[in-house]
């Protein structure tokens, strides 16, 4: 996928892409739709960190999903 060009399209592959890597437990919480291409730079980056590593540690998992819920839409 061509992540180069911010889409909502986009920003709602890289949630969902993370929360499968995360193996979030409250997944249906993080819903893709409730971010914005406003944020994409900042979703970019975090989805380029969790893909990148191949295993996270609690307390990275903790900072990512407290970053997305920063980024979330209200």
């Amino acid at each position: 996928m061509d992540l180069s060009n911010p889409s909502q399209n986009n920003v709602e592959y890289m949630i969902e892409g993370i929360k499968a890597k995360l193996k979030m437990a409250s997944a249906a919480a993080m819903q893709s739709s409730a971010f914005s291409v406003e944020q994409y730079e900042d979703i970019k980056d975090i989805y380029e960190v969790v893909m990148s590593s191949d295993r996270l540690s609690i307390s990275q998992v903790e900072e990512i999903v407290s970053e997305l819920g920063r980024l979330r839409q209200k």
